[in-house]
């Protein structure tokens, strides 16, 4: 008898294997990814969530290449640095055909995969290396289960649509799926050249090929559902379109190039990592949070995302900030925990969405997307001088000021706090939304409403960014009351917060305003927003990179000395990329730039043992050993598109830039470089309409900055 498993947190996601069991290969485009393994397969292995996803459903889950039922032998899989194609090398088992045994080493099968409008094209290249004429007997199997996301993250459904029968074509196969939401789905796979059988399971070929001769299988896999674009051309002409998209997505992007090719592989693959996760909506480019439980929009991490790269490319925020104020809330929903000016957490498609079995087709509930879209926009406006497009979401900047200030603090205390409203919702909704994440120092769990110290952060942030793009509106009698408003919660926040016991800020403020007095990674983000105190700021740099935090591979969520310290749990003591990128930049802020490169270097040599080279949404927090590599976390997201663009962020604290686009000016304050790098060279880099490319150089403690090239005026501002 099969053991229940009961778990309080609803949206958990459920492990009773793990990824790392078999490295996965990802793809994505747009509302489409794919998972293989290794071998180019699809198969129920790990945390079963392999498969071709088209919006929120699994459209295929079980594609098998085998000879006489046997699994072909790996020689190399990997995804090519722009991810645009994976690419899979294997060769023949042993095995027997028509009473003749097949040597292993006889055939070489070379499979090629990439996604593009719906569809996933593969093509397929056996190659006969053997001396003698080889008549090749294979299969490749298939099944489609049309499991919601959901389902495959481990939640259990009463009820579930119909499967429809299989319809064989003489190339062809069609399985279908009749949803309880009213919507067919089907799942079309075209095979070229005509195979000798096609079942209803799985296709037969033979190929005979004499020595050294070479033939190609393509099997296109489509995902058809309601009005899903289509697409209609070739295998070739599907890839020259994807290339044009991606360099399209690239051009919006500086050029950066250090001296340690290390660090230029995690830059490329970081860069590669966001272009394949941003997608193209309505409303302007978005970068989805991460595959494969994530691939969708989210408020949050879009936002936070977009701060990362906003120096390196300003076109994201443009398009998170499009996106969000198109989707801002504008009536009280409590199922969905909206009210007017709220910022969306997250949208979902799929059947689950579209029925409410799960809340998050249009969701509300993170407490801090609202108070970050207007730090955004602030940002984007420095950064960029763009007045027309923030007049254009001014008024979402409006009535996200009003949510703050009415539905944000409920109690008019001064500080922003959350409690769901929802039936299903999120019983947490700061960026650490596990269930058990907001707790005392005892470990008793904290009671809403909570007001997260980070978030009184990002409102102290948002305000006087607000003050300034008020000024820009020409409202200068709102910009002095921002201001004021900005100034009273820094001092009411230091007051309140600080616990000289700890020598920390608390954690947060449970629903009686008590202080938990914990040690965390989110005070960071205090330091990151501004709103602490100067003369705190150098305590809590040391405790955050002391040995409580620091594992050597980055600063841990909480201080392991804390009672709910778990260095394998999802939120409390993991290693988180971009949070770590947060605490680096406010650490920078201040003044201790040291702290910082520390940081980088942790994270740095962390992506030194990750596949491909690619940073996941986070690692577990285990204490650095020497000549091992970080450990991994079993349900991270890779790629995760905040992890990726954690280190465009990093290095920006560490070399002290900033962008004023209104005035044309480009400065880096005490800027300092990391042991590992002697040189950054940046080309390209936009300063409102003119271009700088810059290099910047160690000379023993010291940093150089030198312009090698400009177009347009741009003044360049170096303090030391």
């Amino acid at each position: 008898m099969q053991e229940v498993i009961q778990i309080e947190d609803q949206y958990y996601i459920l492990a009773t294997s793990d990824r790392g069991a078999d490295r996965t290969r990802v793809l994505k485009e747009g509302e489409t990814f794919a998972i293989f393994d290794c071998h180019g397969d699809i198969q129920p292995l790990g945390l079963g969530e392999q498969g071709i996803f088209h919006e929120g459903t699994r459209f295929l889950s079980k594609l098998e290449l085998r000879f006489a039922g046997i699994r072909p032998l790996l020689l190399g899989s990997t995804i090519n640095k722009q991810n645009e194609f994976l690419s899979v090398d294997l060769m023949n088992p042993d095995f027997m055909a028509d009473d003749l045994q097949i040597r292993r080493d006889s055939i070489h099968i070379y499979r090629t995969k990439f996604i593009w409008k719906g569809k996933c094209f593969e093509q397929l290249r056996m190659t006969n290396f053997s001396l003698e004429p080889l008549s090749i007997p294979f299969t490749i199997q298939f099944a489609a289960d049309f499991a919601d996301i959901f389902e495959v993250r481990g939640n259990k459904r009463k009820k579930r649509g119909r499967l429809m029968p299989v319809v064989p074509e003489a190339s062809a196969v069609n399985l279908s799926y009749q949803g309880l939401d009213g919507q067919a789905r089907t799942t079309r796979l075209d095979f070229s050249p005509t195979p000798l059988k096609v079942g209803k399971d799985e296709v037969h070929y033979r190929v005979s090929l004499e020595p050294k001769e070479s033939v190609c299988i393509q099997i296109t896999v489509s995902c058809e559902c309601r009005e899903c674009e289509r697409f209609s051309g070739t295998f070739e002409e599907a890839f020259q379109e994807a290339a044009v998209n991606i360099a399209d997505l690239k051009a919006g992007y500086c050029e950066i190039t250090t001296d340690n090719e290390h660090f230029n592989l995690l830059l490329s693959r970081s860069q590669s990592d966001l272009l394949m996760m941003t997608s193209k909506t309505p409303h302007g480019i978005y970068p989805y949070a991460g595959v494969p439980w994530f691939s969708t929009t989210f408020g949050r991490d879009g936002i936070i995302t977009a701060l990362e790269v906003l120096w390196v490319n300003p076109g994201i925020a443009r398009g998170v900030l499009s996106f969000l104020a198109k989707t801002q809330a504008t009536a009280i929903d409590a199922e969905k925990d909206a009210e007017p000016g709220k910022i969306i957490h997250e949208t979902r498609l799929g059947e689950m969405a579209a029925l409410g079995e799960i809340p998050f087709g249009f969701y509300y509930g993170s407490v801090d997307s609202t108070p970050l879209f207007i730090v955004l926009a602030g940002a984007y406006y420095r950064r960029t001088g763009d007045r027309e497009f923030i007049a254009g979401i001014w008024e979402n900047i409006l009535a996200a000021l009003k949510w703050i200030d009415t539905y944000g603090d409920a109690d008019g205390d001064g500080f922003v706090e959350y409690a769901r409203h929802s039936h299903h919702g999120l019983l947490q909704q700061g960026w650490k939304d596990s269930n058990d994440s907001v707790f005392h120092a005892d470990g008793t769990l904290a009671e809403a409403p909570i007001a997260l110290c980070e978030v009184q952060g990002y409102v102290y942030d948002a305000k006087n960014s607000a003050a300034i793009l008020a000024l820009v509106m020409g409202e200068e009698s709102m910009a002095a009351r921002l201001r004021k408003e900005a100034e009273a919660l820094q001092q009411k926040f230091n007051e309140v917060f600080w616990c000289d016991d700890i020598s920390f800020y608390a954690l947060a403020l449970d629903g009686q305003k008590r202080p938990c007095r914990v040690r965390s990674s989110n005070v960071g983000h205090c330091l990151f927003s501004g709103i602490a105190d100067f003369s705190r700021a150098g305590i809590i740099a040391d405790q955050l990179l002391s040995e409580p935090f620091y594992s050597g591979w980055g600063v841990r969520t909480i201080a392991n000395t804390e009672k709910r310290y778990n260095p394998m749990s999802y939120h409390n003591g993991s290693i988180w990329p971009h949070d770590n990128a947060l605490v680096a930049c406010g650490i920078a802020r201040y003044g201790f730039t040291s702290h910082a490169i520390l940081i980088l270097e942790g994270i740095f040599n962390a992506s030194l043992a990750m596949d491909l080279h690619r940073l996941p949404e986070l690692y577990c927090g285990f204490k650095r050993r020497e000549d091992l590599s970080p450990i991994l976390y079993p349900m991270a997201c890779a790629p995760q598109a905040w992890a990726a663009a954690s280190v465009y962020l990093l290095l920006q604290s560490c070399m002290g830039l900033e962008i004023d686009a209104g005035n044309r000016r480009l400065r880096f304050t005490y800027p300092v470089l990391p042991p590992f790098l002697n040189e950054v060279e940046i080309k390209k880099l936009s300063v409102g309409d003119s271009r700088v490319d810059i290099m910047l150089r160690r000379y023993q403690n010291d940093v150089s900055v030198n312009v090698l090239r400009k177009e347009g005026p741009v003044e360049v501002i170096i303090t030391k």
